[in-house]
């Protein structure tokens, strides 16, 4: 037989066996929980991710969202997980996708641990053992940021070595503020953590006297913020090298090695498929993200008297 026919033979084998593969998950139900909403960008970002990996691949994908980033209290929480569980009992998915900590505090950890339903969970802020993961039918990827980068990057800049905090007071901010001290062993000379608007222009303003390096958590729990008039204050106000684990905050400062929420949303999806294909969910291991964008602010930087050099520039994207 000559190599153009088995060539020949190897493409038509292909070709049938395309659809079939499309095929493979016929019948099998995802379920994707995304502990906040749909605008958020960050899950927005995962459950795109998640999107991407299953379309054409049979499964019936299925997103509900527990609202928890707008509504921050635990009595909420509480009655957003037993909601989930109730769809889930009537949906009966083959596997379910736990987005971010409210789904594991809430929904995974209090009724669903060891039991026979897998789950993937992805978006955990630094440690999932504190939910008791890995279970025997849960597995997932834990959220770190590349805090360290961003901190070395900013001390080039910075006059002296007093680091302070910004962020909105709600669950995954308290515990993103203890993880960074605990694994990077940073002391925040100032550390803020509010609830409205005012607080946190006040807080932005008097930092930049307090501390010489600002890093900014999440704005999302601030209910009245707003983003124009944020974005205002810090132009006028910045003095100090500033950065954040979040790209949606760059219009507020200077720098960010932001995680990208789509590697969150893939790898849950493709751990999902291979469970549905009869990997024990016991035999994956825990990952921890790995991907970053580096993003500058350099307007912001520009009126704080803080020019970036030329080799960060070249490997940033530029925000305006």
């Amino acid at each position: 037989m000559t190599r153009k026919i088995v060539m020949l033979m190897t493409l038509v084998m292909f070709a049938f066996a395309a659809p079939l593969l499309a095929k493979t998950f016929d019948g099998k139900k995802i379920l994707f929980i995304n502990s906040y909403h749909a605008g958020y960008t960050f899950s927005d970002g995962e459950v795109k991710g998640a999107k991407d990996v299953l379309s054409g691949t049979g499964v019936d994908l299925k997103v509900i969202e527990m609202d928890t980033k707008r509504n921050g209290s635990e009595e909420f929480a509480k009655k957003a997980a037993l909601k989930v569980k109730e769809e889930i009992e009537k949906w009966k998915p083959d596997v379910v996708i736990a987005a971010d900590d409210a789904a594991s505090k809430y929904l995974v950890m209090p009724y669903y641990k060891n039991a026979s339903l897998p789950f993937v969970f992805c978006g955990v802020n630094w440690d999932a053992s504190v939910y008791g993961y890995p279970y025997n039918n849960a597995t997932g990827m834990e959220e770190v940021a590349l805090f360290q980068q961003i901190l070395d990057n900013l001390k080039v800049y910075a006059k002296g070595n007093r680091i302070g905090l910004l962020t909105s007071d709600d669950l995954t901010e308290r515990k993103e503020g203890e993880y960074l001290k605990k694994i990077f062993k940073v002391t925040f000379t100032v550390e803020k953590y509010v609830k409205s608007f005012a607080e946190w222009k006040e807080a932005f303003k008097n930092m930049q006297g307090q501390v010489d390096i600002l890093i900014l958590g999440n704005k999302v729990a601030i209910p009245d913020f707003n983003d124009t008039e944020g974005a205002e204050w810090a132009q006028t106000y910045a003095k100090i090298p500033s950065g954040t684990i979040n790209d949606w905050m760059m219009p507020f400062t200077m720098l960010s090695l932001a995680k990208v929420p789509e590697e969150q949303g893939i790898w849950s999806a493709k751990t999902a498929l291979r469970i549905l294909e009869g990997t024990p969910t016991s035999g994956i291991p825990i990952a921890k993200n790995v991907r970053g964008n580096l993003l500058l602010n350099v307007k912001i930087a520009n009126n704080a008297g803080i020019v970036f050099k030329p080799e960060l520039i070249k490997n940033a994207k530029i925000i305006n």
